[in-house]
């Protein structure tokens, strides 16, 4: 069952809470889906990442619920329910993946099953090394030597050097399988959306999909329903999401298109880029 694990992110203006969502996304984990396999979440806070993860459902996790009654505040965040199709069902092969490059902490998660000869023989690696044998965690380490020449001078590189390495790096995934993912590097989060499961209808777009809120002071506890609470609300909070499926009933989730690749800093979308054809 290639290309069915749970992806979820977010990017807020302000630091927040995703208790909600990553409830609904445990409770794929293991109870209203099959992924048993393992569970991770991923919070950028004070210049570094909390990871947590563990190699066991997340529905039945007392980790998972240790979470959700003390919530982490930040504003990136990324996590991952696991139903294994590379690698042992064990912690080293459980997403998301976290990297230091250019002095700077980086998180991957990818949704899928890439062809592993064809990774492994046709993206190189540089001087991060995979700890377990996950398809995802190989492509990680490829990305991050692609993007090493633009963090070497120690400043944080443009948004259109990153997503030009990315969209090279995730055409070439995709000729491998389905290649959603998500990855952060403390300054932005990027979503790159292709194909999932779909059931019986197999594998298809949309791998990924987003939606963009706001909500001030005065915002109703319905208002919030889609998974962000505000630690401050003396100011205006934006907030970008993304997940596999989503998440909530309410309007304005969209679909990523085949290939697209979307930036979310501070809370708002700064970039959307398709492949060329």
């Amino acid at each position: 069952m290639p290309g069915v694990c749970e992806l979820f992110g977010m990017s807020s203006r302000v630091p927040a809470t995703v208790r909600f969502s990553l409830e609904e996304l445990t409770r794929r984990g293991g109870r209203t889906g099959p992924h048993r396999d393992g569970w991770g979440v991923a919070h950028f806070m004070d210049g570094d990442v909390r990871l947590i993860k563990e190699p066991e459902a997340a529905a039945d996790s007392a980790c998972v619920r240790f979470v959700q009654d003390h919530p982490f505040r930040t504003t990136m965040a990324i996590s991952h329910i696991r139903l294994a199709t590379q690698g042992a069902k064990v912690l080293r092969n459980v997403q998301p993946f976290v990297r230091e490059l250019g002095g700077k902490m980086h998180v991957f998660a990818h949704n899928g099953n890439l062809e592993a000869n064809g990774l492994r023989t046709g993206l190189d690696l540089g001087r991060a090394r995979p700890v377990g044998e996950t398809d995802s965690e190989y492509a990680f380490c490829a990305l991050l030597a692609r993007l090493e020449g633009l963090w070497r001078g120690g400043d944080v590189p443009s948004i259109a050097a990153r997503v030009g390495v990315l969209s090279e790096f995730a055409a070439q995934l995709r000729g491998l399988g389905p290649a959603n993912f998500l990855y952060a590097d403390g300054d932005a989060v990027f979503a790159h959306g292709h194909a999932r499961s779909h059931g019986a209808e197999g594998i298809r777009p949309p791998g990924l999909h987003l939606l963009c809120r706001s909500c001030n002071a005065e915002s109703s506890p319905e208002d919030r329903a889609g998974g962000v609470s505000v630690e401050s609300t003396d100011v205006e909070q934006r907030v970008v999401l993304f997940a596999s499926v989503p998440l909530t009933a309410e309007a304005g989730w969209q679909p990523l298109g085949t290939g697209e690749i979307v930036v979310a800093q501070a809370g708002s979308v700064v970039q959307r880029q398709t492949p060329v054809r």
